[in-house]
């Protein structure tokens, strides 16, 4: 029958002494305290493992650090998982490498996954601005931590950040975005409590307004503006903006027209669908190209800016690397610098001529959008090339730039629009 050890006390423990050799001083239930020659004091276990049935040992730390019931509390917990024939030891392992792997699964690397997992769903600039939003504002804040441990207070401090610089929807963006990483980390078993879902009310309401745009009568003075800082422009931003003005398509579609797209002599400007915005969708993509319907005074515009960039790939390529394009802000800084910030966006010149047309020149709606290259509400009308209406958009886009031609020259415009028969 095995001897029975006698329990310990605190001031067995504390008043032990080392000898010349490594002694150890046991407590039962395989529970002992191991001194060494320099006085070193650890708490060990000894036991049986279920499977080998090989003879093996734990470590509970030292002493005093360990105090004597916080060993024999590991020592039972270590006993109870043996009755269950558990090893202790290997439970051990597996929970450290858990918490390894947790540590290693930090906020920004499951974002950086989401972000690559999705990057053939997105167009390249959804993608760039997704990713440099939450380099900007998200990593720096949380990204270092293991997602497991993220909490709402963390979350919240990261977003109220952003909203006190004045960018509420930006916040309310990211609050979306970070959501998502949670939620793909728990599709990948990657357990957290994905606190970005559950934050309803703690950033303060965006109201959602229209993009600022001038209205038609406004028209006199802002054809002013542009004329009195025509010095002041880079000639291409000058007629970036004459062109935004005359053909009112996107900004973007503008910045990142290629020549290519473009025949001086015929007059024609087509832009493929790739390109366009609801060609870019991922579910039914709009594959119609573009007709952009040149005016005489367009076209006039488009041959004055090839002395200037027509040995580039792009009408309007960027200024310091001709390779890219032309910044998106390069028209709302002009627009700015001639006093309009806040009064007039790059997206407005599309909502200035829709008004216009309609109620100044009397175009239907049905041709504006069709030239403004929107969604056709209707199923069956979207089934139609969006060029049926062509013959009409000509001449609605040479009566546009007439009439903006008559404000400059401050007579009477022509009113009233060509009517289908």
């Amino acid at each position: 029958m095995p001897k029975l050890a006698t329990p310990l006390t605190d001031i067995q423990v504390r008043n032990s002494k080392p000898t010349d050799k490594t002694r150890t001083l046991a407590d039962g239930n395989g529970l002992y305290l191991e001194i060494t020659k320099t006085g070193k004091k650890s708490w060990r276990m000894a036991y049986r493992r279920p499977i080998t049935k090989t003879n093996n040992r734990l470590s509970f730390g030292d002493y005093p650090l360990v105090s004597l019931a916080e060993a024999r509390t590991k020592c039972l917990a270590a006993n109870k998982l043996l009755l269950d024939g558990i090893d202790p030891a290997v439970q051990r392992e597996e929970k450290k490498q858990l918490a390894a792997l947790e540590a290693a699964n930090t906020f920004e690397k499951l974002a950086r996954q989401w972000h690559n997992t999705l990057l053939s769903k997105w167009s390249p600039s959804t993608a760039k601005e997704t990713i440099n939003r939450l380099e900007k504002d998200i990593f720096p804040e949380i990204g270092h931590l293991p997602i497991a441990s993220i909490t709402n207070q963390q979350v919240i401090a990261a977003l109220r950040k952003i909203e006190e610089r004045g960018a509420g929807e930006v916040a309310h963006r990211l609050k979306a975005t970070c959501a998502r990483v949670f939620s793909y980390a728990n599709q990948h078993d990657i357990e957290n409590k994905n606190p970005a879902a559950d934050l309803k009310d703690v950033l303060k309401p965006v109201k959602i307004g229209h993009f600022a745009a001038i209205a038609p009568d406004e028209l006199p003075a802002f054809l002013e503006a542009i004329r009195a800082n025509n010095a002041r422009l880079y000639a291409p931003t000058r007629i970036a903006l004459r062109l935004m003005l005359l053909i009112f398509v996107r900004s973007s579609e503008l910045r990142t027209t290629p020549w290519s797209e473009i025949n001086l002599e015929t007059g024609e400007w087509v832009i493929p669908w790739q390109r366009m915005k609801r060609g870019k969708l991922t579910m039914n993509p709009d594959t119609t190209d573009h007709h952009v319907c040149l005016s005489r005074q367009g076209l006039e515009l488009l041959r004055e800016l090839h002395q200037y960039t027509g040995g580039s790939k792009y009408l309007f390529p960027n200024q310091r690397d001709h390779e890219k394009p032309m910044s998106g802000d390069a028209i709302r800084m002009a627009l700015n610098r001639m006093g309009y910030e806040g009064k007039m966006t790059t997206h407005g010149f599309r909502a200035l001529a829709m008004t216009t047309l309609k109620e100044k020149l009397g175009y239907r709606h049905e041709t504006v959008d069709r030239q403004l290259a929107h969604a056709q509400k209707d199923k069956i009308a979207s089934a139609y090339d969006r060029a049926q209406f062509i013959d009409e958009r000509k001449k609605m886009m040479q009566h546009w730039a007439d009439y903006l031609d008559g404000i400059k020259a401050g007579g009477n415009v022509i009113q009233g629009g060509f009517k289908q028969a």
